[in-house]
């Protein structure tokens, strides 16, 4: 089990992840996937101190030359993308299975221009929703909670929000 958890979070990694998540779900490490913190060094390394335990942050690019020896590894690892669309990306577009792991954990999502307001700090703009789409559309549940005792809902819920 190299996946243990699979989360889109828009602050990607911070204490409630690794503290509250990581009861419901044991993990050994966190790979984060986003192009932007990757090739930035300083948030890089903000988000590798977030968590005491051994943390990735890692370009698209990279993830899918490492995704095998990912699946392969002894080691629990929470994969978490700052987006929908990266996740949809390696999901839907690199054909990475996590797994056994058929639902997506949908965290915070910031109030922004042109994002519909779902519950509290989780907004999402059509770009996003299309990015839902196509992982529900490859197989995966959405699920949308903060913490595991703050679901709101899965995607069939609000998809008719985006027009599907």
């Amino acid at each position: 089990m190299a996946i243990s958890f699979v989360r889109i979070d828009d602050r990607m990694i911070h204490g409630l992840i690794t503290v509250r998540w990581g009861k419901e779900y044991p993990c050994d490490g966190i790979i984060a996937v986003n192009d932007k913190a990757a090739n930035n060094p300083i948030l890089s390394e903000a988000y590798k101190a977030a968590s005491e335990k051994k943390t990735f942050v890692w370009t698209l690019a990279h993830f899918e030359q490492v995704k095998d020896k990912v699946l392969n590894s002894s080691t629990r690892y929470f994969l978490i993308t700052k987006n929908p669309q990266d996740m949809k990306q390696i999901l839907v577009d690199m054909g990475f299975v996590p797994g056994d792991i058929k639902t997506i954990i949908v965290g915070p999502g910031n109030d922004r221009d042109n994002a519909i307001k779902l519950g509290d700090n989780q907004s999402f703009t059509q770009e996003e929703a299309d990015a839902f789409e196509d992982i529900e559309k490859a197989g995966y549940k959405v699920d949308f909670a903060l913490l595991p005792d703050q679901r709101i809902g899965d995607w069939g819920k609000f998809k008719s929000k985006f027009g599907y």
